[in-house]
């Protein structure tokens, strides 16, 4: 398969065509390492970089009208980093927060996470924490972190609470069905994402959304995640308008 790929001139998204916007993209924003690694920089170096680009991004899903933006932020197998890069990433929150969290209240940016929440370390949670409380009455694009978050452990997760609600609640073995497990999802309450973007060239999912994914439309680039902007940003938007979903018909 052919990588789309960042060209000089971009197509813009026309008002005409607004009504087509995907309401959820989903994002993997991956390259900052070797966007650090091309310039003889620290890894950090590369993290540090790509925050700047998600308030970009925020900024442009929030002015076009997407509902729901959902960032691999950090994976569960992200643990096995080295320690020093791991602690980075875990006082990274505190730092975009600091610094984007007014602008992210004044275009009326709702913040949320998804994932193992507990297991993160104190700082980290309390600043997300302070973020959520600043933004719950926002109505705008829902901005969701995908922190600590794996989707095989997920899916176990909530395997592991519906066999524990099964028989004492309304959910037995014959009424199961997917809507039912997705309630027991992380992203119970919010609409599958229509838009998966991938950048760095890697064209996997990395065990990101595996459950909600299953009718998504992929986007790959080879545009490391520090180089993502706006404009690379609405060529995927209309490239996805370009696509007819069939959902498995016709």
């Amino acid at each position: 398969m052919k990588l789309p790929f960042f060209k000089k001139k971009q197509v813009k998204i026309e008002e005409s065509q607004f009504d087509n916007i995907p309401n959820h993209v989903a994002i993997i924003m991956d390259g900052n390492g070797r966007w650090a690694k091309k310039r003889g920089l620290p890894r950090i170096a590369g993290h540090k970089e790509g925050m700047d680009v998600v308030k970009e991004i925020v900024v442009a899903a929030s002015t076009l009208g997407i509902k729901i933006l959902t960032l691999y932020a950090f994976s569960t197998e992200n643990w096995k980093r080295p320690k020093s890069e791991v602690d980075f990433l875990m006082k990274l929150p505190k730092e975009f927060l600091h610094i984007y969290l007014p602008e992210m209240i004044e275009n009326n940016v709702r913040i949320e996470t998804i994932g193992e929440f507990n297991a993160l370390p104190t700082h980290t949670k309390e600043a997300i924490n302070y973020a959520k409380e600043k933004t719950k009455n926002n109505n705008g694009l829902l901005l969701n972190f995908a922190l600590n978050y794996g989707s095989r452990f997920e899916i176990v997760r909530a395997i592991k609470h519906i066999m524990s609600d099964i028989n004492t609640s309304d959910i037995t073995a014959e009424t199961l069905d997917e809507e039912t497990v997705s309630r027991y999802l992380y992203t119970d309450g919010l609409t599958d994402p229509d838009l998966l973007i991938r950048t760095s060239g890697e064209q996997r999912l990395s065990n990101f959304l595996l459950w909600q994914l299953a009718y998504s439309e992929f986007w790959f680039t080879e545009v490391l995640w520090p180089d993502f902007n706006k404009e690379i940003f609405e060529k995927a938007l209309h490239d996805y308008q370009q696509r007819k979903r069939r959902y498995g018909g016709i």
